[in-house]
Formats: C-alpha cells, structure tokens, sequence
C-alpha cells in the first residue's frame, strides 16, 4: 500500500526487518559463513555475466527452465535487497538487465534451433557448475543425510567453514527430482552429462545408489 502513514510503515519496516534477521541461522548465514556467501554470489554472477555476453539465455536465444530459476533468486536480490543489489549493479550490469528482461517474455517467438549444442553448453555453463559443486552441493548432500535420519539441523565444511543450518525437506526432494531426471536418459545421454557433472566437481548429484530415503 504506498498510501501508508509514515508511522505504520516505519512499525512494518522495523517488524520485518527484524523477523528476517532473525532467522538468518536458519538458512546457515553467520559472522562465519558471510564472506563465503558474498564471495560465492560475486562469484555466480561474474560467471552468469560471461554467459549472458554470449547468448541471451544460459542456452541460447530463448529462456529454459534454469533461466526462470534463477531469475526467481535474482528477482529479490537484485530487485529488493539493497545490499545485493548494489553488488549487482556494480559487478555485473548484463546480469541486472536479464533479471528486468526476463521479467516478462511474452514478446518471445521460440524455434527448436534456438538452443545451443551440448558442446557449446558445457563450455559455457561449466564455470557456473564448478561455483556449484564447491558451494552448493556440499550443502545439498549434507541436508539429504539428514533428512533420511530425521535430524533437524546438520553441519558440514563449505569453501573451507563450518556450515550449520537447519535442514529442509524441499532440497532433498530437489536433490531426488535431478535424480529422477538423470535416470530419464537414455544410457548415451546419461554418460555424457556424467563427464561434464565429473568435470565440473558436481559428479555426486547422481546418487550412485540409493543411501537415502526421503
């Protein structure tokens, strides 16, 4: 409501504010794991800008599904954080303007060739997958340990520090839905994307076996 008094605004401002940083432990974000958090970020969107001076989308000339997710983080780190923010727009101004583009795509007229080749993708995107498998998957993982033995927190050593935080039902079913897909493949498919998960350090996304139940 941009009508709102100035005093029940400042009361909203305030309550919000401090909800949020309340729960920050809850997501694993302490004195410990901000640099981490902050260099991974500069990092992602470095990586993500050197894709976007290439194509208009991760790949190619139309949006995917990985677009849109990311465009779902970015939405409020760019569109309303104003420390983030900042950082985007200082590091990484491609970035800043896919995130408005991607805003809306209605205006989009897809074809079948607009997307890259596996062998243009992988080099591409393999930068982005290298920030994931040292920062994210350690995380993924950690949390599926923990949901399979019912334990609501778990800690785990991310980029060289201790990481603790809550664990979340959502990413193990996350970690098992890019199972499920990867199982999907055909065998020739499933050996290709397997040396570049290998090459890119993101190798134990495929669970092997099955080590948990979620």
């Amino acid at each position: 409501d941009v009508s709102l008094d100035d005093e029940s605004h400042k009361a909203f401002k305030q309550g919000i504010a401090e909800l949020q940083i309340s729960r920050l432990w809850v997501v694993g974000s302490n004195e410990i794991t901000a640099p981490i958090i902050e260099s991974s970020y500069k990092r992602f969107l470095q990586q993500l800008e050197g894709c976007l001076s290439k194509n208009a989308f991760l790949f190619g000339s139309r949006p995917s599904s990985a677009d849109y997710a990311i465009f779902g983080q970015l939405s409020a780190l760019i569109g309303f954080d104003p420390t983030s923010r900042t950082i985007a727009h200082e590091t990484s101004p491609r970035v800043v303007a896919w995130q408005d583009r991607m805003e809306d795509m209605s205006g989009i007229d897809p074809a079948e060739d607009d997307w890259l080749t596996y062998e243009v993708a992988q080099k591409d995107l393999a930068d982005i997958f290298q920030e994931v498998g040292k920062v994210y998957l350690p995380a993924l993982l950690a949390n599926a340990k923990a949901i399979a033995a019912e334990e609501k927190t778990w800690t785990t050593q991310i980029d060289g520090a201790q990481w603790e935080q809550r664990s979340f039902p959502y990413q193990a079913k996350c970690l098992q839905w890019i199972n499920d897909e990867f199982n999907a493949l055909n065998e020739d498919d499933q050996n290709q994307i397997m040396v570049f998960l290998m090459k890119t350090g993101c190798d134990d996304l495929i669970i092997k076996e099955q080590r948990w139940k979620y």
